[in-house]
């Protein structure tokens, strides 16, 4: 009786999830996140990666104009640009053999020699530009679907966090992570970090996310073909941060607001 009890309860906690994305996705929030992006330029691989080499941090890129027009924002005094080639093409002027509209073939000439004419060409070439990321810019707040932080306190935190920490099938422990992220499972150290100073509700939820990476996503060397090598980045997040949300929910911690926008990232 009582396992049905428990299902039951996770499989409203689970329908609760699922709508609560479904609206998400149908908000003038998600919307306006949408229209906010389609602004950023698609840079080209080679340019990707000369943005890593010179900022490994960087998330969204725009050139020191774009960021004024485009989002309210302004490059802050002293930043330094990020390296990148745009297009550059130019005009010039190039002797061809004249081709015969019909026949597709060179004109020739009185002389029995083909025909040339003048045409202008564009060639291709590239200049060296400077862009910035929104760390180094200030302003306007650019939308996003994820909440930054949750906040709060969780009932009996550190019993709480200990049972995780026991649960947990790595060790588990704080530690000042750059970058950014606010936790990681790392398979080849078999550790949790989880980012120090952030709210209890935040570090709960993130030790959780982290905890079902270690359980759901950790290659097993001596397991062939294990079904997890298969699995790309973005589902194995959307497992972990479902599992995150589900367990939350079981234990009266609220992280709606974190989770569908993180999950329908």
């Amino acid at each position: 009786m009582a396992e049905n009890k428990n299902a039951q309860q996770v499989r409203e906690i689970t329908d609760k999830l699922e709508q609560g994305i479904k609206e998400l996705f149908e908000s003038e929030r998600f919307k306006e996140y949408l229209r906010t992006m389609s602004k950023f330029y698609n840079y080209s691989f080679n340019n990707t990666l000369l943005i890593a080499m010179q900022k490994p941090e960087a998330t969204y890129v725009a050139g020191y104009t774009s960021w004024q027009r485009n989002f309210d924002r302004q490059v802050m005094k002293g930043e330094k640009g990020i390296k990148i080639l745009a297009p550059a093409p130019y005009k010039a002027q190039e002797e061809r053999e004249k081709i015969d509209p019909l026949t597709q073939k060179p004109v020739i000439g009185a002389d029995g020699k083909a025909v040339t004419e003048t045409v202008e060409v564009l060639r291709p070439a590239f200049k060296v530009v400077s862009v910035f990321d929104v760390s180094q810019t200030d302003g306007k707040e650019l939308p996003d679907i994820i909440v930054d932080e949750l906040k709060g306190t969780v009932e009996n935190y550190e019993a709480f966090f200990d049972a995780l920490k026991q649960e947990s099938p790595v060790p588990v422990s704080f530690e000042d992570i750059p970058g950014g992220a606010k936790g990681f499972f790392s398979p080849v150290e078999s550790r949790i970090a989880i980012q120090e100073g952030m709210s209890e509700i935040q570090t709960v939820k993130t030790a959780i996310h982290e905890i079902a990476h270690a359980k759901l996503h950790a290659v097993k060397p001596d397991e062939k073909a294990a079904p997890e090598d298969k699995k790309d980045r973005h589902t194995k997040e959307v497992e972990a941060e479902s599992v995150a949300y589900t367990v939350c929910q079981r234990y009266g911690i609220e992280t709606s607001d974190y989770s569908f926008g993180y999950i329908a990232g």
